[in-house]
């Protein structure tokens, strides 16, 4: 069980505190920055090929051992310890992978930040012109609600007046009728209150049209 001065035992013991070691900087490593952590995968790595070389130390060891209780024993030992060597290496090279994506994609953002910052200037006019056009469309808007109330205010007052035109004409019928007055004299009422109507309702329509207009004008 010897070779070159190191027992079987020696070279376990070794890859053994190799191993734990590894396995302690794999898990440092998962937890460093990606700018950080060349040195560290680096050094990990020569760990594993150093620890794999061990297990073909103590592959051929084993393989010596004349009583077969003690050989499978050795066996069994050494195949855990080149398993986790290879789970660890698996690991390893996980993270490389995922820390070599990390960097082509900063080196990524960083081009597409520079071809932003040339062209900084075109994307600040596109900015104002929208803002400017959005303000816009804040006037125009208020400008209508603004149209829209004066409108409702004089449909209001017409409306009010017209009110107080139909109790005004029942109010003259009652008198009329009171005092005798001919039918002929009632019916020329009548036509000169709808005469009145028809005008009402005209100015009631050219106040509206005059409104849109309006409001399409300032638009």
């Amino acid at each position: 069980m010897e070779g070159g001065g190191a027992t079987l035992s020696d070279v376990y013991q070794s890859a053994k505190k190799l191993l734990l070691k590894t396995r302690d900087g794999v898990e440092r490593l998962e937890r460093l920055d990606y700018s950080a952590s060349s040195d560290l995968s680096l050094s990990l790595s020569n760990d594993i090929s150093q620890i794999q070389s061990l297990c073909v130390q103590m592959d051929r060891f084993w393989r010596s051992i004349a009583a077969k209780s003690q050989r499978d024993l050795w066996k069994r030992k050494v195949e855990q310890i080149a398993e986790e060597a290879d789970s660890l290496k698996q690991s390893l090279d996980k993270y490389n992978i995922k820390n070599q994506k990390r960097i082509t994609e900063a080196k990524e953002r960083a081009e597409l930040l520079g071809r932003a910052n040339g062209d900084s200037s075109h994307v600040l006019r596109i900015f104002d012109e929208e803002a400017q056009a959005m303000q816009s469309v804040r006037n125009s808007r208020l400008e209508l609600q603004n149209s829209t109330a004066l409108g409702e205010t004089i449909l209001s007052s017409i409306h009010g007046q017209r009110e107080r035109l139909k109790s005004a004409h029942r109010k003259a019928l009652d008198v009329l009728n009171t005092v005798g007055v001919s039918n002929s004299v009632l019916r020329l009422i009548e036509r000169r209150n709808r005469v009145d109507q028809w005008i009402k309702y005209a100015g009631m329509l050219l106040t509206v049209i005059f409104l849109f207009a309006f409001v399409i004008w300032r638009r």
